[in-house]
């Protein structure tokens, strides 16, 4: 189940907290809960992603990006994700998560989250492709930055995530199927 009372608390608690430019960083504190679990007794893969969700809105309402999208009635879409887990999280595990926007290009914002804890170690890490979206189709971040009064140009994409794009664009799409019926 989605943990809507988990969101809502990260609303009020963060609903003072002052705007953030769009490059600063999200900084929240949260605990692994035993509905967060798997068989192993950690720290869920799909409940991690979910997870993600209450950094990354927190964030977006703190960057006027929720504002931007009520008020340009645009929608807002992951359209693609690149994950890496390297640490256990256990039932009552205090952790912090670190959510930012690192780049952007013509159609995506990518953003990068991350958990880690209590000893320094990161747990996981994931970038987001992000899309704003409209009846249109992909709003154009040029147009996304004149809703948000942003004025600087994107920071230069990392080669890393540059890499991955690559990968996405020379990926089949729809998938190919093995046995067609």
């Amino acid at each position: 189940m989605y943990p809507i009372a988990r969101l809502i608390k990260e609303f009020v608690k963060y609903r003072n907290a002052p705007d953030l430019d769009i490059l600063e960083e999200h900084v929240s504190r949260h605990m692994c809960l035993p509905w967060d679990l798997d068989f192993m007794m950690e720290l869920n893969n799909g409940r991690t992603l979910t997870l993600y969700d209450l950094g990354r809105l927190v964030l977006a309402k703190r960057a006027g990006l929720l504002k931007a999208i009520r008020s340009n009635r645009w929608g807002l879409t992951m359209a693609g994700a690149n994950v890496r887990y390297r640490r256990r999280i256990r039932m009552f595990e205090r952790f912090e998560m670190r959510s930012r926007v690192t780049c952007w290009d013509a159609r995506f914002v990518y953003l990068e989250q991350s958990m880690w804890q209590g000893n320094g170690e990161c747990a996981g890490h994931i970038v987001y492709r992000v899309a704003v979206t409209d009846t249109a189709g992909i709003v154009d971040t040029g147009r996304l930055s004149v809703a948000l009064g942003v004025t600087i140009e994107s920071p230069p994409i990392p080669d890393w995530i540059a890499k991955w794009i690559a990968a996405e664009d020379a990926r089949p799409w729809p998938p190919m199927q093995e046995n067609p019926a």
